[in-house]
């Protein structure tokens, strides 16, 4: 039997959350770049389903891979880490 790989988790901020039981979430990470060799911010965003509509706009938040639920929404919130004052 062949074993199943972990699922990706990434934490970030809620950018959104304007839209019924879905967030957008904004993941930044440092990335050197190639020929100059500083370090840059680049963020991604990605749509997470938020079955209770707990969180807010500012909440830091960590999010899970799961299986397609909508065109563009293929993450899910595990949990709020932080919430925003």
């Amino acid at each position: 039997m062949e074993k199943r790989n972990l699922r990706k988790e990434k934490t970030g901020v809620v950018l959104s959350n304007k839209m019924d039981k879905t967030i957008t979430v904004a993941v930044a990470r440092r990335v050197k770049h190639p020929i100059y060799g500083k370090f840059i911010n680049r963020t991604s965003k990605f749509f997470a389903h938020d079955a209770e509509n707990t969180c807010n706009e500012g909440d830091r938040v960590r999010i899970m891979e799961s299986r397609p639920l909508s065109k563009n929404k293929t993450w899910r919130l595990v949990e709020v880490i932080e919430r925003v004052k």
